[in-house]
């Protein structure tokens, strides 16, 4: 990941995207102190915690993750979260993200 373009267009996160034609990868440097505002999209969304402590979920069900612990939301499914630390998250989307590819091209 060391030579992927990062995204910086998001206040206390720093992105970083890979596509394929089914699906995005996305990792994420989350700053501690961060809101991970409510919001939802069609896309299946799976998150893995690589560092740090963050609170994640609905507005019915919340967890909070540390390392190696992950979670998954089905598309249309509202969520978000807190971050307790400074994180290091991997996010998979499916289907292909088409608006993160607007984004890194925006950026450019």
């Amino acid at each position: 990941m060391e030579t992927v373009e990062k995204f910086t267009g998001r206040p206390g996160f720093i992105g970083k995207f890979i596509h394929s034609e089914g699906f995005t990868f996305a990792q994420w440097e989350i700053k501690k102190g961060t809101e991970l505002t409510f919001h939802d999209h069609p896309h299946e969304q799976t998150t893995l915690l690589l560092a740090g402590k963050m609170e994640i979920g609905t507005a019915e069900h919340k967890v909070t993750l540390t390392p190696g612990q992950g979670i998954v939301f089905a598309g249309g499914e509202a969520h978000g979260g807190f971050a307790h630390e400074d994180c290091l998250v991997i996010d998979v989307f499916c289907p292909v993200r088409e608006d993160f590819k607007k984004l890194q091209q925006e950026q450019k």
